[in-house]
């Protein structure tokens, strides 16, 4: 699972493409395997994280299949251009990368259990690829919300690179930002979300890549198998 490509090129802000005012599609008001609101109201003290690792398909369901999560939303973020279509950002000329928003209640699981997942399941030493989708819409990002998030990229990142470097892999390139840096997360179009649910067979990349983070996360497997059944 695991790859070398040199990085594409990003766009800047005055050579990305100009976006619109205005949602040019509707986005559901549930999500469709959850049954909670895709965009608020959440429960009080629900808390946002919001993770990149490729095609959001797959990232999606690893994602609404772990415990504790609120709800769960495919969409883009990290760049420039205003309500994007995914056309336009399957161009990389948005400078967005395709994103899971993950609500999750922090009484029931915490960041470095979903980070835990992130990490064993996508190949964060590619810049700009997951398998055979190439180009920095694809690349691996995660955009925290609070202090604690950051703490928890931190550490996990740390963790999982010590088990890189032991079973010869290369450097992460995960981008590491706050959401307020990052510039808003623009939902994606209906089909977009809960795809996989409502497309079974369809396409993922996604699964274990055969390491395991190793952070103090207990009663979680070491790896979240979401292929789908053959």
């Amino acid at each position: 699972m695991f790859f070398s490509r040199k990085a594409d090129p990003m766009p800047t802000r005055e050579t990305a493409l100009p976006g619109r005012a205005q949602r040019t599609f509707r986005v559901p008001a549930e999500h469709a395997v959850l049954h909670t609101p895709l965009a608020g109201p959440w429960p009080e003290g629900t808390e946002v994280l919001h993770v990149a690792m490729g095609c959001f398909w797959g990232a999606e369901r690893i994602m609404w299949r772990l415990p504790g999560i609120v709800t769960t939303a495919a969409g883009y973020m990290g760049g420039y251009t205003a309500n994007p279509t995914y056309e336009e950002t399957c161009t990389g000329r948005t400078g967005h990368t395709e994103t899971v928003l993950v609500a999750y209640d922090p009484a029931a699981t915490s960041p470095e259990a979903i980070l835990k997942a992130f990490w064993e399941n996508h190949d964060p030493t590619t810049a700009d690829r997951q398998g055979n989708d190439v180009g920095t819409q694809y690349r691996s990002a995660i955009f925290w919300t609070t202090p604690a998030q950051e703490a928890a990229a931190r550490s996990t990142r740390a963790a999982f690179q010590g088990e890189l470097t032991r079973h010869g892999h290369g450097d992460i390139t995960t981008e590491f930002a706050s959401a307020d840096a990052s510039g808003p997360f623009w939902y994606a179009e209906d089909y977009h979300q809960q795809y996989l649910h409502k497309n079974p067979g369809g396409y993922c990349n996604h699964g274990p890549n055969g390491l395991t983070c190793p952070v103090g996360v207990a009663n979680l497997p070491a790896q979240q198998d979401i292929r789908p059944p053959a």
